[in-house]
């Protein structure tokens, strides 16, 4: 799978002159990254930036440093078209912010040719190797890779070095209503409590009794244990489609189109199916089928 992340030669030069950064081992190819004063007004934020919240006393005691001894690592940002802003900031945002609040004008960058999904890759990686994310920005920054990028949960545990039993767990939390992802923000309840929680059918109104009752991670399970369970929980997905079932529509898709076809099925009934095709001859066969 390594080639899925774009393993190549250009991390060690971009380490060299970027300084301390985590581990991005996506970045690719032999493009020269020189550091640059790039003007904050040419600057946009990600919209898949996965960390959302910003500590006004961490970006103040950031901001002071930064009046006094300036930005002492380069952001890194990637060229952008059709946005009210030249470049999209990919790994910084919170320098960038505290540069604003300190007053300055510009902010040493590192400009990098990037897609999409190595953006996403590189912001997600970043934020989680340095705990800058919440519980519920974490899982909501897994979804959206697996959405986007067409990941799987393999890919995502091989990306950013943790188990697949950690990301599915974490991933509980997106279901949560978004009163109880609050309380869980702010700190009131605990990312175990929520996990518990996740697969109840009436999560917003556990989380409160937890709070009140102080309750443990284990008398909340034991809670759960006993109480109804939401449709939105693995125990529900009854109609989903079995191994069998898959491989008759792949079959029947198959000998339709005369391509090799593979159906994967997502849960609340979404999902893909990919046409594979060998040659130019055979995709344009395809598409005469698809079109007629």
């Amino acid at each position: 799978m390594a080639n899925k992340f774009g393993l190549g030669r250009g991390l060690a030069d971009l380490k060299q002159e970027m300084g301390t950064i985590p581990d991005i081992s996506i970045l690719t190819g032999a493009e020269r990254v020189v550091v640059k004063q790039i003007p904050l007004a040419q600057i946009g934020a990600n919209p898949d930036q996965p960390r959302k919240t910003f500590s006004d006393e961490e970006l103040n005691d950031l901001a002071a440093s930064i009046r006094t001894q300036g930005v002492l690592q380069p952001i890194l940002l990637r060229a952008v078209t059709g946005r009210p802003y030249q470049y999209e900031i990919v790994a910084g945002e919170r320098r960038y912010r505290a540069s604003k609040m300190a007053g300055l004008a510009e902010i040493p960058a590192l400009v990098k040719t990037l897609s999409n999904e190595n953006a996403m890759e590189i912001a997600l990686i970043e934020n989680v190797q340095r705990e800058n994310l919440n519980p519920i920005e974490e899982a909501a920054a897994y979804k959206n890779l697996m959405e986007k990028c067409q990941y799987e949960l393999a890919d995502v545990s091989r990306l950013i070095g943790k188990s697949e039993s950690y990301i599915r767990n974490i991933m509980r939390l997106d279901t949560l209503p978004d009163s109880v992802k609050l309380l869980v923000e702010s700190g009131q309840l605990s990312a175990s409590h929520a996990r518990t929680i996740a697969v109840a059918e009436n999560p917003e109104v556990l989380a409160h009794e937890i709070i009140a009752n102080k309750m443990s991670v284990a008398d909340t399970e034991r809670k759960v244990k006993d109480a109804a369970r939401s449709t939105k929980s693995r125990s529900f997905v009854s109609n989903s489609m079995d191994a069998a079932q898959i491989q008759d529509i792949e079959s029947r898709i198959s000998r339709a189109l005369g391509v090799s076809v593979k159906l994967r099925e997502k849960r609340g009934g979404a999902g893909q199916i990919t046409l594979d095709f060998t040659s130019r001859i055979q995709m344009q066969e395809l598409i005469d089928k698809l079109t007629r």
